[in-house]
């Protein structure tokens, strides 16, 4: 392929899923010479951090039209070396993960199949899709009630995001986690599934993880997300040697290398990978393969607009390792707007929009309208 045109977008918008507050992230439009368009995302998430994805987004798509002929792979490749003094992590990284995204979206439509296809010869057509929230809720009955919303829904099972934006104490007081993880048991029954994403808001200590993992271990939840900040690998060394409960992180790794150091130190059972920051569909993939040698099991991390959706939720079937896919539970305009074939579970199954590429149809009028 030839590249005639890269054009970044910074775009904002209020997102009910996180009580609404004002998100940003870094969309980039890229066509070829032969009118192709491809779509794809870096998640910067802070303004002046997408100002400045947005600029390396530039500059790398002038590395790619002065390329003349380019692949996927020799134009990963050549991004990466460009970004070698700067691009092991940070805004490099989003810049070109959302470049590499498009360019697999180009790839689909060119050869005419769908991204999924390009990627595996034996994809899946479904897997069970779960809500992703914040407990964000005044009382405890209403955070409750509100996952048993999502059950009714269809919804196979929940990740529960603490400690984040919102009226909810839960992350705050681990006795009061372990009470709320009790009380939805009770409510949602035996056969839905229970996540914790202890996450960036949650400060516990190795003693304090430990107890309350064991403690949450005693309602069945499927496993414990970054219960501790994610570079402290002796203590979870030690976690993991405490409980039973599989363990994972990975969201803030940025690349295939910091993956394989990561899945290496044999302290992670669930890796979270999201490839509009931690190289693109081609490190994901690579990051897939890492986890199916390990014994891994993948997680995409795909918080944002229907392109990275699409992107993750096409990796995720392809690969042997996810087992199911995160979708946000309440409307957003850049999942139900933003594109005009929106991605949505169906009894509680997902499966990838049709069509080649990544099978989203951005609508650029919205887009435009996004745009800051």
């Amino acid at each position: 392929m030839r590249i005639r045109a890269v054009r970044p977008y910074v775009i904002g918008y209020i997102d009910p899923n996180d009580f609404n507050h004002r998100r940003v992230t870094t969309l980039v439009r890229i066509e070829t010479t032969d009118g192709v368009v491809g779509w794809g995302e870096g998640i910067a998430m802070w303004p002046e951090a997408c100002t400045a994805t947005a600029a390396i987004m530039q500059a790398l798509g002038d590395l790619l039209i002065e390329a003349g002929d380019i692949t996927v792979r020799s134009a990963w490749d050549a991004m990466r070396a460009h970004c070698w003094w700067y691009g092991e992590g940070g805004v490099a990284c989003f810049a070109y993960s959302a470049i590499d995204m498009a360019l697999w979206d180009i790839e689909g439509k060119l050869r005419d199949k769908p991204l999924f296809a390009l990627l595996s010869d034996d994809s899946r057509a479904k897997l069970p899709a779960y809500a992703s929230c914040h407990v964000n809720k005044a009382t405890m009955e209403e955070c409750v009630a509100e996952v048993l919303g999502f059950k009714d829904r269809g919804f196979r099972g929940v990740k529960l995001g603490f400690a984040k934006r919102g009226l909810s104490n839960i992350g705050h007081d681990p006795d009061n986690d372990v009470r709320f993880v009790a009380a939805l048991r009770k409510a949602v029954g035996a056969e839905f599934e229970i996540i914790v994403d202890a996450g960036n808001g949650v400060k516990w200590d190795v003693a304090t993880a430990i107890s309350t993992t064991r403690r949450m271990a005693e309602y069945d939840i499927g496993w414990i997300e970054e219960p501790l900040y994610p570079t402290l690998i002796d203590g979870y060394r030690e976690l993991k040697a405490a409980v039973d409960v599989p363990i994972g992180t990975g969201e803030r790794e940025w690349t295939v290398s910091g993956y394989q150091r990561l899945i290496e130190t044999g302290t992670v059972d669930v890796v979270s990978v999201d490839p509009a920051r931690a190289e693109g569909v081609t490190g994901f993939h690579m990051v897939d393969k890492l986890c199916q040698a390990k014994g891994a099991t993948i997680n995409a991390h795909a918080w944002s607009t229907a392109i990275l959706t699409s992107a993750s939720l096409h990796l995720s079937l392809a690969s042997r390792t996810a087992r199911l896919f995160e979708l946000k539970p309440f409307p957003v305009v850049v999942q139900d707007e933003l594109v005009k074939n929106p991605i949505r579970q169906t009894d509680g199954e997902i499966g990838a929009p049709t069509g080649p590429g990544l099978g989203v149809v951005v609508d650029e009028a919205v887009l435009e309208r996004l745009a800051i």
